[in-house]
């Protein structure tokens, strides 16, 4: 009776290993396809950001959330990768996109804002916006843990 609950467990458990859903830790979702996200909500994380990176990848990126909303600009100051970065409303529409934005190479660095308010920032790797036909207007579903560390 042992091993048989035993053969049970373990392939249950194979099936929780193998399953996308429960490998997936905080993910941003646009049409059908979806990013696994660092999340940024504090001071210090959202001033860090990317910064210092090599490389990111493809199917990651960096979701900022923000206490309000408002026009909020961002800037690739020790920002290595390329980047397109997407503003997103309070109700997870995409308002804005800054398409394959290139490392700071000069001081100051230009800054890059939406035109509209927005609550929540992703950044991706430069291009993933065009390939996969994101615009403005389009619905994101969050699938995040936002409790605090």
């Amino acid at each position: 009776m042992v091993k048989e609950h035993k053969k049970t467990f373990l392939a249950l458990m194979a099936l929780l290993l193998i399953s996308p859903s429960c490998q997936a830790g905080n993910q941003v979702c646009v049409k059908s396809h979806c990013f696994n996200v660092e999340l940024a909500q504090t001071r210090d994380e959202m001033i860090k950001g990317l910064q210092f990176r090599q490389e990111l990848d493809k199917d990651s990126g960096m979701l900022f959330i923000f206490p309000q909303s408002y026009k909020m600009s961002f800037w690739m100051k020790d920002t290595l990768i390329p980047l397109d970065i997407i503003w997103l409303n309070y109700e997870k529409k995409i308002v804005h996109i800054a398409k394959s934005v290139q490392p700071c190479r000069v001081n100051p660095c230009p800054s890059y804002a939406p035109a509209n308010n927005a609550m929540y920032v992703l950044e991706i790797n430069s291009g993933l916006s065009e390939q996969y036909d994101f615009n403005v207007g389009d619905r994101v579903d969050f699938k995040i843990n936002l409790e605090k560390k």
